[in-house]
């Protein structure tokens, strides 16, 4: 199957933001992942980080659809997405990871740019491509809430993998990318998307493209941001899936509360380094 991961990714996210008292928003940014429930029914599942969702206090937020008319011009269109009941949240949450999951209802249109859930990477993904530092991947977000153009769709960037080793996720569940990230970058995908690759000893070159994770924080040292950001491998949004059909435990992922600093993918750098939330854009 031929597809340019990049420009479905691209349609695949989505902002989410929820208006607060003070007059400003909290902004993150979310991607749609294709799946089917135990019984095989399709259904559409939004990804993004915990504390984006943490850090809305309402009941709903909204969530930035865009919809292209019959002339094939683009228009935002952001709809309400409901995020609790009462006090229960809807969605579910890793216990040990800064990842979350809500099964939505896209429009239609909308529900087709899900990605699907194979295009995740897996365990054996970075050692089977040999991924290591100074690899380039990309990553998608709203910084600061900003949007690429009036049609809502998200910016692009790209960075180079910072810390070594990458893989086994079990040891090492994050990993750094070397490039600056803003409030409202929270929850985007961070993903690889070659046209051909080489592995060492390979005679022969390979399409590279899959998702290696979710952006979920950044890296500050004394208060000072250090234009690294800090990547949650996709195990964890497989996991963080998989919580959905397990009832007996999503009222303890749901409640869980808190963002784990995570700095072990930092271990080089003084104690003093902290890992610095992104949700929340003024």
């Amino acid at each position: 199957m031929v597809y340019d991961l990049s420009v479905d990714l691209i349609q695949a996210t989505v902002q989410l933001e929820q208006p607060l008292k003070d007059g400003s928003r909290t902004v993150g940014t979310g991607f749609l992942i294709a799946d089917t429930d135990p019984d095989g029914k399709p259904r559409t599942i939004l990804i993004t980080a915990a504390h984006v969702f943490d850090r809305m206090p309402s009941f709903s937020a909204r969530i930035g659809y865009r919809i292209q008319a019959s002339d094939g011009v683009w228009r935002y269109d952001p709809q309400t997405l409901k995020i609790r009941d009462g006090d229960h949240p809807l969605w579910v949450k890793h216990a040990g990871r800064d990842v979350a999951a809500l099964v939505v209802e896209a429009p239609p249109e909308f529900a087709k740019a899900a990605i699907p859930l194979a295009w995740l990477a897996k365990d054996d993904t970075f050692s089977q491509y040999k991924l290591g530092p100074g690899d380039e991947m990309m990553a998608l977000g709203f910084p600061r809430g900003l949007s690429a153009n009036p049609a809502g769709f998200p910016i692009l960037r790209s960075g180079r993998v910072a810390s070594y080793p990458l893989a086994p996720a079990t040891a090492f569940p994050t990993f750094l990318m070397d490039f600056s990230v803003f409030p409202g970058n929270s929850g985007g995908p961070v993903f690889m998307a070659e046209g051909a690759r080489r592995r060492p000893g390979a005679t022969e070159s390979q399409e590279v493209q899959f998702i290696a994770g979710i952006l979920t924080q950044q890296v500050e040292l004394s208060g000072e941001r250090l234009e690294i950001g800090i990547v949650t491998h996709a195990k964890y949004i497989r996991e963080t899936i998989g919580l959905l059909d397990r009832p007996s435990t999503l009222t303890v992922a749901a409640k869980s509360t808190g963002i784990e600093p995570m700095v072990q993918g930092a271990t080089a750098a003084s104690a003093a380094v902290s890992a610095a939330a992104m949700g929340v854009g003024r």
